[in-house]
């Protein structure tokens, strides 16, 4: 879903999309001349698999996400979680996609395994 960055106003417009049960709805409002805010919530599940026994198992997700967003380089060292669409269209399935591969991208163990402290082993 993208949205032209120039048809943002000051008052928040309303948005919603969904990838991989994962649904993320929430507001774009404009925050300065070059800059955009996205405040929104990420609700669904999605299949993890346990980096220590390698079992499939469903992960539930319910995170606040505020993020501004440009539509020139930013030089700012201080604030990190600017995404700059250079094109001039705000892609929010690019969004709700890199914060859906973060997760995955992380260490995550399944219930069994997360405070299990004794040596694993598997014999293939």
């Amino acid at each position: 879903m993208k949205i032209v960055f120039d048809k943002i106003g000051s008052t928040a417009k309303p948005i919603g999309l969904s990838s991989k049960g994962v649904r993320l709805e929430g507001t774009l409002q404009k925050s300065g001349y070059h800059q955009v805010t996205l405040d929104a919530q990420m609700c669904g599940e999605i299949e993890l698999s346990c980096d220590r026994c390698g079992d499939i198992y469903g992960y539930m997700i319910d995170n606040k996400l505020r993020l501004k967003l440009s539509d020139l380089v930013s030089e700012d060292k201080v604030d990190l979680d600017i995404i700059e669409f250079l094109d001039g269209e705000i892609d929010l399935s690019y969004i709700l996609e890199s914060e859906i591969t973060s997760i995955e991208s992380s260490y995550h163990y399944c219930d069994k395994c997360d405070n299990n402290d004794e040596d694993f082993e598997i014999e293939f």
